[in-house]
């Protein structure tokens, strides 16, 4: 095969500059391997880039092809890639920061790389990356969340959410949820020990007693943000990964605005739990390449749960 299919966007704009196009198939350069996909998987914030609004902080050149998480197998090696013992046939997950997963066959940087979890399908996979170290991250590295912690998770629905649910749980501390109805089941099946449902009545006012840690998903207007505050304990912390939260000096409560990194180290850790059957890869739905753009239409109109994969 000298050509694939892709989804790429050509300008920037509403869902429909997405093109299901035909191109040649890439080769890897010197570090990279070329994966035939098995999957990636749709994250919200691509939709944002999509439309233009992420220029300033991540400028990309058109025509773009997005995707930020793989899972696939390795058919072609470039030189230089011996010192990471990948091998044609691996199966292999990773952050791609470049984008490029939407696509049939990817080049992909072997250093981002790293074994994909025996346990899962490997299209199933595709849901970790992206996801997964930022819950990662949020929870054990900025959140410092650790056993006997009352941490409120603001934004339990969602595919970071499903992550960060499950490991704070696994780090020992009691988690309360924020979640629609729709999304209730799915959360208390991630570990949740309380879910308040946000659509019925305020946070607040389901809340018994301020709580250690809130890690907040959601973006949210700015006296929301403010009214996270006062549910953390006086020397309790914030994390966000959308919204950055701002104290009051006498709140007694820090403040934390994150951005995930891309750490093989910590996806290989995530991979483990996996494996070890600790956290689970929930796939609220799978889509072929050619419906990208619906996808993102019906992520725009809130319709989306959990992660979706986008399969070639």
């Amino acid at each position: 095969m000298t050509t694939m299919k892709t989804a790429r966007i050509h300008e920037f704009g509403d869902a429909s500059v997405i093109r299901y196009d035909e191109v040649p198939r890439p080769r890897p350069g010197g570090g990279e391997v070329l994966i035939r996909v098995a999957a990636g998987s749709f994250n919200p914030t691509e939709a944002a880039l999509r439309a233009g609004l992420l220029q300033a902080f991540l400028p990309v050149d058109l025509p773009y092809v997005p995707g930020w998480d793989v899972a696939g197998t390795v058919v072609e090696i470039g030189a230089g890639v011996e010192g990471y013992a990948f091998a044609v046939g691996d199966r292999v997950i990773g952050r791609l920061d470049g984008g490029g997963a939407a696509a049939a066959y990817v080049r992909a940087p072997a250093a981002v790389l790293t074994a994909a979890p025996e346990s899962l399908p490997l299209a199933h996979a595709a849901a970790l990356p992206v996801a997964g170290l930022t819950a990662w991250q949020a929870v054990f590295e900025h959140g410092r969340v650790s056993p006997g912690r009352r941490v409120l998770v603001n934004g339990a629905g969602g595919g970071v959410g499903g992550f960060v649910t499950q490991l704070a749980k696994h780090a020992g501390a009691e988690v309360i949820a924020t979640a629609a109805p729709r999304s209730t089941e799915a959360v208390l099946r991630q570990g949740a020990d309380h879910v308040i449902d946000y659509t019925a009545r305020p946070v607040s006012a389901a809340l018994d007693a301020p709580v250690d840690v809130l890690l907040n998903l959601v973006p949210l207007s700015g006296p929301d943000a403010a009214a996270l505050v006062p549910l953390v304990r006086r020397g309790g912390r914030i994390v966000s990964i959308a919204t950055p939260v701002v104290p009051p000096l006498d709140a007694g409560v820090s403040a934390t605005h994150m951005v995930a990194r891309n750490d093989v180290a910590d996806l290989r850790a995530l991979v483990d739990l996996v494996d070890a059957g600790v956290l689970r890869v929930d796939i609220s739905a799978s889509r072929p390449l050619a419906e990208l753009a619906d996808v993102h239409r019906q992520s725009q109109a809130g319709r989306i749960r959990g992660k979706v994969l986008i399969v070639p």
